[in-house]
């Protein structure tokens, strides 16, 4: 139901669009998709490596490793990796549900999923020259604290 909510506000709001600039519109459309385009291998190579990755790996295996009984030090692991990836988030949500329909721990899955969208390793680079390295030192590092505590506190509230 939600989908079909947000589907209908959006066709809405291009309707609306469309009708006070409709060249604008258009030509907003045509970037999208250009830019749509240049993602879509990356998507792509990105959804078949998950598949990959899940094929391989047994369930039991991924259970061993980030289940609901590994621990403080798999959940740190797995924050560690979140920091250092950069996968898109409409990539990462279908992951962490293949990952905890396959044995993963939601402790381990928040701890990833939150320093994968907090924490920029990979961009840290443009962020230091952007606004300054004291500051992107300082965000990452409180990013990084806050996500395990929100791991932390959500295995408390679960």
């Amino acid at each position: 139901m939600t989908t079909v909510i947000l589907f209908i506000i959006t066709i809405g709001a291009l309707i609306i669009s469309l009708v006070k600039d409709r060249a604008k519109t258009l030509n907003s459309i045509k970037s999208a998709k250009g830019m749509m385009k240049g993602m879509l291998s990356d998507i792509i190579g990105v959804l078949l490596l998950i598949g990959l990755i899940l094929s391989l790996v047994p369930p039991e295996k991924i259970e061993s490793l980030i289940g609901s009984g590994s621990g403080f030090l798999a959940t740190l692991g797995a924050a560690l990796v979140g920091t250092i990836t950069l996968i898109p988030a409409f990539v990462a949500f279908p992951l962490i549900g293949s990952l905890k329909a396959n044995g993963a721990g939601i402790i381990t899955l928040t701890a990833f999923l939150t320093t994968l969208t907090m924490v920029g390793f990979v961009t840290f680079p443009l962020e230091s020259k952007t606004f300054g390295r004291k500051f992107a030192v300082k965000r990452n590092v409180v990013s990084f604290i806050f996500a395990i505590l929100i791991a932390l506190g959500l295995g408390v509230i679960l």
